[in-house]
């Protein structure tokens, strides 16, 4: 259902990410770089791995515009993978629409992502990161569906499926 709440959450976060796409203050990028992940690359390289908004929002901490993922409405059987290193991260079954214009979840998949704290736009929020690459991919809050009451949000261009 989507309600005032809900579009006023998307349009806030459309506008910060088209104005300040680049902003980065959470220090997910600065940590990535320098932790020890399973997969890592150099920026060149990540550069030639990942498509330009692919890059923006797994190595950059940016966030595509709202509405705009093909796989925001993917409804197949299937599972959400990594888009920088192919870590399985989401089951399809745990999927939902939360009316945000991203693709949400109510749970990851075991050892698949991280969380941090990010304060960047004067808000306290918690970011989600890819386990194995540190890619980021967008943040939990808590007011998702039962059984976990959160609400995985994440940038459908981090993402890719695959149908079971």
């Amino acid at each position: 259902m989507l309600t005032r709440r809900h579009m006023l959450q998307a349009g806030a976060a459309g506008f910060a990410a088209t104005l300040i796409p680049g902003l980065a203050s959470s220090g997910l990028a600065r940590a990535a770089a320098m932790a020890d992940f399973e997969v890592t690359h150099s920026e060149a390289e990540w550069r030639k791995l990942l498509t330009p908004g692919q890059f923006a929002v797994l190595r950059q901490e940016g966030t595509e515009r709202p509405f705009t993922s093909a796989l925001l409405h993917e409804e197949r059987k299937g599972r959400f993978d990594c888009a920088g290193c192919q870590l399985p991260l989401f089951s399809s079954e745990t999927k939902f629409d939360s009316g945000t214009g991203w693709p949400s979840f109510w749970q990851p998949l075991p050892r698949a992502v991280n969380e941090t704290t990010d304060k960047s736009y004067g808000v306290t929020r918690t970011a989600v990161s890819c386990h194995r690459c540190g890619g980021h991919l967008g943040h939990v809050f808590k007011d998702g569906p039962a059984p976990t009451g959160l609400r995985y949000c994440m940038n459908g261009v981090a993402l890719t499926f695959t149908a079971a």
